[in-house]
């Protein structure tokens, strides 16, 4: 079992920044691979950016250069650096951690960026 904690959301100005965090309940080394997605009304839930444990890491095309997924090990925990946010960033952003058994997620963190 493995239970995430997202934080860092909150309400910024377009061309501003803000960064996530995901604390993961036990070691990221058994986690495969964790990740950040997000869901805006009436949208389905989309990948924003995933990272291996050996650190390869992925981007939707819509954030690519913006966005910056990054994990301390130490810490178990795992970020998103969202710098230029634009108002379609606005989401609710979830953090994912898949083993070899299942796939989990945390409660959700709201991002709104105002125009």
């Amino acid at each position: 079992q493995v239970q995430l904690v997202e934080s860092g959301g909150g309400l910024v100005q377009a061309g501003g920044s803000l960064k996530l965090s995901c604390a993961a309940s036990r070691s990221i080394f058994v986690i495969n691979a964790m990740g950040w997605y997000r869901q805006a009304p009436g949208k389905q839930r989309e990948l924003v950016a995933t990272i291996t444990r050996g650190g390869t890491t992925n981007y939707a095309d819509s954030v690519k250069d913006r966005f910056t997924i990054s994990r301390d090990n130490a810490k178990d925990t795992v970020y998103l650096q969202m710098n230029s946010l634009k108002p379609e960033d606005t989401a609710v952003y979830y953090c994912e951690a898949v083993t070899i058994v299942t796939t989990y997620w945390g409660q959700g963190t709201q991002v709104t960026v105002s125009s």
